[in-house]
């Protein structure tokens, strides 16, 4: 099913990603991703939701009756700019260490910690290289993951 993101302006209050996550919860729909954070304008934040294409008008209908959202923008799948973060903690051997961190390196990954029996890597990427990175640490033993919320920003239109 295809995605599609938007770009929620909220007055930055206690409440408000409850009311709008329960909003949309309990309307039946998904949500794939979620991120919030501040803007450069004091007392506002941005949230960046991704919902499935078929109930991403229904979402808009429902959050714009929210009294804290200020503005909801849908991207242009062709002009957004996105990224995720992921920490991943994957098991080594004296063996393994080596052809690990360099599969890391190779796939732009930063090493963050590395032990003796484990090692953990930082990445960002769009979601779909965080999932082949990941797919490429599997057979090595993946400890622990969390990948953040992706976000997003429309291009810019020249």
């Amino acid at each position: 099913m295809t995605e599609r993101i938007l770009s929620v302006l909220v007055e930055d209050k206690p409440g408000v990603l409850a009311r709008v996550s329960s909003t949309i919860a309990r309307r039946g729909f998904n949500i794939k991703s979620l991120s919030v954070g501040p803007t450069s304008v004091e007392g506002r934040s941005k949230m960046t939701i991704v919902t499935d294409a078929s109930a991403v008008e229904q979402v808009k209908k429902q959050l714009n009756k929210l009294i804290n959202v200020i503005k909801i923008v849908e991207f242009d799948p062709n002009a957004t700019l996105e990224t995720e973060v992921m920490l991943i903690k994957v098991s080594t051997t004296k063996e393994t260490q080596t052809p690990v961190i360099e599969k890391a390196t190779l796939s732009n990954a930063r090493s963050v910690d590395v032990g003796t029996s484990s090692a953990i890597f930082e990445i960002t990427g769009t979601a779909t290289e965080l999932d082949k990175f990941q797919e490429l640490m599997k057979p090595y033993g993946i400890i622990d993951m969390v990948r953040g919320g992706r976000v997003a920003m429309q291009g810019i239109q020249s």
